[in-house]
């Protein structure tokens, strides 16, 4: 295989156009993508113009998009050199991560960025949200997760505690989520406790067959390495060595969310996911995700990573429907602030 380095087979032209040199052609195909659609969707993505000759793919445009462009190319070019694949979402990734603002933080090479290691390989960041996540997830004993659907919390989170489990850090996983919908009372549902829970759960069991496979996750959780609990069944218990997922924590109450973290014992890691925008529980009941954040953030020992619509790597689509979510619901708030405004002019006066 031959390696290239990017700055010295990059050819600027007239400072808005680079030309990158890539030295093996049986590669270049997979860069390529079917038909020329990842050349297709970088060019959308930076908003700039790609086009191969022979080798070499010509990229020109305003030049900050260029040399975002070129950064993307080259980056998704190593992850070949090193033998791994390059799909659409490793193309939606590279366009997430370097197409940034100029006042934002400066943009890291690709192949610098974090990274969790499990047998199935490595899991990266896919936007800049998971790239402080995946940081914050190794230097926390206690992470809050906190962020739209489709942002990667729980997916994160499953991939650091498989990680850490097989590393022999933690002795096992314990997976944990409220089961809202049904009141906690899940004595209605058939089958034995795991089949009770199983549909709240299945999120966090998808997760694990991505990192593991599927006879060790059957396995591991025959033995106790891996286990699943509604919250409810968690009163009483201290964790020791385990790594701990609670999700979709924000249909906890304040009292469920403190008996929760207090169960945290020797040498276990906890990483609490939620979208705050979602909550289930009944009205005029506060979140304990809500309180535990504002209670907790900048404790010793904690971590908070919040995500953005932008930081949505499910399909586009998901992204903007968040964000038409958002926007709508910021101009709701806005109107009843000026009819609140109104209504007090109006008291004033009389």
């Amino acid at each position: 295989m031959t390696h290239i380095s990017p700055a010295a087979n990059s050819t600027p032209v007239s400072g808005k156009a680079v030309t990158i040199n890539f030295n093996d052609n049986a590669l270049l195909p997979l860069l390529l993508g079917d038909h020329d659609r990842h050349l297709v969707r970088l060019e959308q993505g930076f908003g700039v113009r790609l086009a191969c000759r022979g080798n070499r793919v010509a990229i020109s445009g305003h030049p900050e998009a260029v040399q975002a462009a070129q950064q993307a190319l080259t980056g998704l070019w190593k992850k070949l050199e090193r033998g791994e694949g390059v799909s659409q979402g490793d193309v939606d990734a590279a366009i997430r991560m370097l197409n940034r603002a100029a006042d934002e933080d400066p943009r890291l090479p690709l192949s610098d960025l974090p990274a969790i290691r499990t047998r199935r390989g490595a899991v990266g960041p896919r936007s800049p949200g998971q790239t402080a996540y995946i940081e914050t997830l190794a230097r926390h004993e206690m992470v809050f997760a906190l962020g739209p659907a489709g942002t990667g919390k729980t997916y994160l989170a499953v991939a650091q505690a498989v990680a850490m489990l097989l590393a022999n850090r933690v002795e096992r996983i314990v997976l944990c989520r409220p089961a809202v919908e049904a009141g906690e009372r899940l004595g209605f549902l058939p089958g034995d406790l795991k089949e009770k829970i199983d549909p709240y759960l299945r999120p966090l069991y998808d997760a694990l067959h991505d990192m593991l496979p599927g006879d060790q996750v059957i396995r591991r959780l025959g033995t106790g390495e891996i286990e699943v609990a509604p919250l409810a069944f968690m009163r009483g218990r201290t964790l020791s060595h385990a790594f701990v997922i609670l999700d979709e924590a924000q249909n906890t109450t304040e009292a469920q969310m403190k008996m929760f973290l207090t169960r945290m014992g020797e040498g276990t890691r906890m990483v609490i996911t939620g979208d705050l925008t979602q909550i289930d529980l009944p009205p005029g009941t506060r979140s304990g995700l809500r309180d535990a954040v504002e209670t907790l953030e900048g404790v010793q020992g904690i971590g908070v990573a919040r995500f953005g619509v932008k930081d949505v790597v499910r399909h586009p689509l998901v992204g903007r429907i968040v964000d038409a979510y958002d926007q709508r619901a910021a101009a709701a708030r806005e109107t009843a602030r000026g009819r609140s405004r109104r209504e007090n002019d109006g008291t004033g006066q009389s």
